[in-house]
């Protein structure tokens, strides 16, 4: 008997082609923003992608949160604001991704997986790809119910701590510090172009 060969969705296309591999979604996407700076944070959720081209040039610290991968064209518009490279786009859109970083100069590329409890009581992993620019993050998430994020969310909100005085890099620490510990990173201050990493798989 013959046995068939199972075919990549992605067989047969060049590199950097926009291809969502993973669970497809009913949920509509959501993109929210959190724009902020020592005095105050802005919150508000993005309807118009045109948007988001606003917060690539600010001089406030800008968190751009993407819920959901499914439709491959928000996600290449929201890639767009910031002018990231097509293979990355191609990476967030493979949920099938092994934690990584990689450096394209002008920002970081990460990738990580998001462990929680779902409504079942089952652990359920849900891949997040970070990119950290001097004064921006972007976080891409599959989509599903619920994340980690909510602490820190709470933290810009209320201004506790010094998140709000400290630069994106350390907003991305903070924000994969609940997620694995797949990544290690020795932070010595992205913004002034030092900086160390080292992964562990």
């Amino acid at each position: 008997m013959t046995k068939k060969i199972k075919r990549s969705i992605k067989s047969g296309l060049p590199p950097g082609t926009l291809v969502h591999i993973g669970e497809k979604s009913d949920r509509e996407i959501k993109i929210t923003v959190m724009d902020y700076h020592a005095g105050g944070c802005e919150e508000k959720e993005i309807k118009a992608l045109k948007e988001c081209f606003y917060y690539s040039d600010t001089s406030m610290v800008s968190w751009i949160d993407v819920e959901g991968l499914h439709e491959v064209e928000i996600v290449r518009q929201v890639g767009d604001c910031q002018g990231l490279h097509p293979l990355v786009l191609e990476d967030i859109l493979n949920t099938n991704q092994r934690p990584k970083v990689e450096d394209y100069g002008d920002y970081l590329y990460i990738v990580l997986k998001m462990l929680y409890t779902g409504e079942d009581g089952r652990t359920v992993t849900e891949q997040v790809s970070l990119v950290l620019g001097s004064n921006f993050l972007i976080s891409f998430q599959e989509g599903m119910k619920g994340d980690v994020f909510n602490p820190i969310r709470e933290r810009l909100r209320s201004g506790k701590g010094r998140i709000r005085e400290l630069g994106a890099d350390y907003l991305a620490y903070a924000s994969w510090m609940p997620l694995s510990t797949t990544i290690s990173w020795s932070w010595n201050g992205w913004g002034s172009g030092s900086r160390n990493w080292r992964t562990r798989w």
